[in-house]
């Protein structure tokens, strides 16, 4: 970026002769800088007409434009069907990295003091082979922490406190994945029904944290103090060794539909910033009323200096993209993946060693793109989530009531080993973000109680949320007290946590679905804010033991790399950072093409060797039996494999009951629908008899 850049410093820059406002609007006629009293919202103590440049930027320079100070701007322009201009509105400019509230749904802008001392702390940089995401609520995952004082509980503050810090780092995830914390508003829908918009996708501003989640002292001393918390925050976790995700929505704003709210980008051009078509529609990929117009390069500037500005003055270490379809589709609104805010993200210099994880959807023409982003990016793999739900839930029920599961084993195997099918081999495994559950959907527990949504308390009559959830109740539909059911379910849970965290790609854990939390059957509980959706930390013993194994999973993953490749091996090549990959049926036997289609073969071993670069030589066998009969496995004679250690075994809490040590032919008991994870060791060489030597 250079000085000759003409949308350089856009927002508010403060210089010893006070503080200088930059606005870009090609079609306003004019714009004002509002600058306002201390104490009254509604007193304009200077109101400074800014001048337009040749590349339509305007801007406005005073003394009074300080730290601490609120300010706004009224834009004057044509009338018409693709314009909506509202001069009587104070609108909050968009490069605005504080919001004050000043009335039920009026905000202004604050020139921040964002001075820190991040002191000598860094970014941890885990590789994405290492990396194990935690998507987490700030509000939900302390609100309901005895551990944490109660002024803290619920804030980033609660997210930053050592009880808090000591649970991830203790559970063994590297990074916490944020719901969003740009500020953000409830619809005008929810806000009318008394409810209130608890997830955050419905972007206000994109450059300022979310208030509402800093502690009260700090809403009190204003976005500066909210700032400082949210910079705290991202210092505390990052000193514990421990990554932040923030998922963004750049995709809509707050501002709905035609209709809606006019708060900043409306008002200043939209004829620009959103999509519309040319008799001033909305053309809405989204769903959520409005689509920022990614087809013009001023608003995939704000996007990128946002981003910019989280990386580096805030330290955050990546973004997952909400809907990241939409911001790659051109000007005639067709999905690119080469397209120039997409590039323009991963090629960026400041925007270097920044995680980007794309949410590979919308709701437009052409929008589901899983696997079509470029290399670069990483992708939430939705078929990775339907084939595993199938696979040891909705194929189980079919076996159960009509003795078909349905499709072959072969498709839950290229899920486990990367999802071949869906990257290239350029990008590789780690293309796959793996994910069972998410903030969208049943929790795992309620995967496993729940054949349908339960969301009447959402005002919407039970029609929202999917109806699609590939879940199996086990015969309840919800609570029971059925111990052969609990004892079911409970192993289904252990069944897909094993899976998600033993399958090739980067695993995202739902936060609670290590110890069961449940929703109560709602797979939409996005507007909801309460003990639903709160992580509840006083665990029943099963709860306990769920989390055991959650924690014992996580650490074989580390402890094992041929589970965690970097790239697809190649037939016929040695690749590092590949693992070697060779596949056997429950004889024991190499795998044949019956075998991988067959619906009733519900039987798999599939044998990992590492390929080592970076660490030691390593391999693993994991055994898959799928059916709720037991069965006998006989362990394959694999080339140079002399003995195989039990390390898991999904039938059981712990192992204290398990034979551990077993031999290659060994015959390995399965318990119906379970997994094993053993460690293959190398057949020990006899010595070699050397010769003695004459005297």
């Amino acid at each position: 970026m250079t000085h000759a850049d003409p949308l350089r410093n856009l927002g508010v820059r403060i210089s010893s002769t006070g503080g200088e406002l930059r606005v870009w609007s090609q079609t306003a006629e004019a714009i004002d800088l509002c600058i306002f009293d201390h104490t009254d919202p509604n007193w304009i103590i200077k109101n400074i007409p800014m001048t337009k440049d040749v590349h339509d930027v305007w801007s406005a320079k005073s003394r009074t434009l300080s730290p601490g100070r609120r300010y706004g701007i009224r834009v004057s322009g044509p009338a018409g069907a693709r314009h909506s201009f509202h001069p009587e509105t104070t609108l909050l400019e968009p490069y605005s990295r504080g919001l004050v509230r000043v009335g039920a749904d009026r905000w202004q802008s604050f020139v921040v003091d964002d001075s820190f001392d991040w002191a000598d702390s860094r970014k941890p940089a885990v590789p994405l082979d290492h990396t194990v995401i935690y998507e987490a609520h700030v509000r939900g995952i302390s609100r309901l922490n005895k551990k944490i004082p109660a002024a803290l509980r619920g804030t980033y503050a609660g997210l930053a406190h050592e009880s808090t810090i000591d649970y991830l780092t203790d559970l063994g995830v590297t990074s916490v994945e944020l719901l969003p914390v740009q500020a953000f508003v409830s619809e005008q829908r929810l806000i009318k029904q008394g409810l209130i918009n608890y997830w955050g996708y419905n972007t206000l501003n994109f450059f300022s944290p979310h208030a509402d989640y800093a502690t009260q002292a700090a809403q009190s001393a204003g976005p500066d103090a909210v700032l400082r918390e949210f910079k705290s925050m991202v210092k505390a976790l990052h000193d514990a060794g421990l990554e932040v995700i923030m998922d963004v929505v750049y995709n809509h704003t707050a501002e709905e539909g035609p209709n809606g709210p006019v708060t900043s980008l409306r008002g200043i051009d939209n004829s620009n910033y959103y999509r519309q078509t040319a008799d001033g529609q909305y053309i809405d990929v989204t769903g959520c009323g409005n689509t920022v117009n990614f087809g013009h390069d001023v608003p995939r500037r704000l996007v990128m200096d946002s981003l910019r500005y989280w990386a580096n003055e805030v330290q955050i270490d990546g973004f997952r993209f909400d809907l990241a379809v939409a911001l790659g589709r051109d000007g005639g609104v067709v999905y690119d993946p080469q397209h120039p805010l997409l590039t323009g993200i991963r090629d960026d210099p400041e925007l270097a060693g920044v995680k980007l994880i794309a949410e590979p959807w919308d709701v437009g023409q052409g929008g589901w793109q899983t696997g079509n982003f470029a290399d670069g990016w990483t992708e939430w793999n939705d078929r990775y989530r339907d084939r595993m739900r199938d696979f040891w839930l909705g194929d189980i029920r079919s076996m159960r009531y009509s003795g078909s599961a349905g499709s072959g084993i072969g498709r839950f195997a290229t899920r486990v080993a990367g999802s071949s099918n869906t990257f290239s081999t350029d990008r590789g495994p780690l293309a796959s973000l793996n994910f069972i559950t998410a903030h969208d959907g049943f929790t795992l527990a309620d995967l496993t109680a729940y054949d349908t949504k339960h969301n009447l308390g959402n005002g919407e009559s039970n029609r929202d949320g999917t109806g699609n959830n590939n879940s199996f109740n086990h015969g309840v539909e919800g609570p029971t007290r059925d111990v052969t059911i609990l004892r079911t379910r409970r192993k289904a849970m252990r069944n897909m946590l094993g899976t998600l965290l033993l399958s090739a790609g980067i695993p995202m854990i739902t936060a609670g679905d290590e110890f069961g939390r449940s929703q109560r059957g709602n797979n939409n509980a996005y507007c909801q804010d309460s003990e639903l959706t709160w992580l509840n930390w006083d665990f029943d013993d099963w709860q306990a033991d769920l989390h055991r194994v959650s924690r014992r999973l996580l650490e074989l993953r580390r402890d094992n790399p041929a589970l965690r490749p970097v790239r697809f091996g190649r037939f016929g090549e040695s690749t590092l950072s590949a693992s070697q990959l060779d596949w056997y049926n429950g004889a024991g036997e190499s795998m044949s093409h019956d075998d991988w289609n067959s619906p009733e073969a519900r039987t798999l071993q599939y044998m990992a060797a590492s390929t080592p670069e970076h660490e030691d030589f390593n391999r693993i066998l994991l055994v898959v039996h799928a059916r709720e009969q037991d069965a006998t496995v006989i362990l394959p004679r694999h080339a140079g494999v002399g003995a195989y250690t039990l390390l898991w075994d999904s039938s059981h809490d712990d192992l204290r009951d398990a034979v551990i040590e077993h031999k290659p032919g060994a015959s390995l008991q399965m318990t119906g629908a379970s997994m094993q994870l053993l460690r293959a060791h190398d057949a020990v060489k006899p010595p070699t008899r050397k010769r003695a030597r004459k005297a």
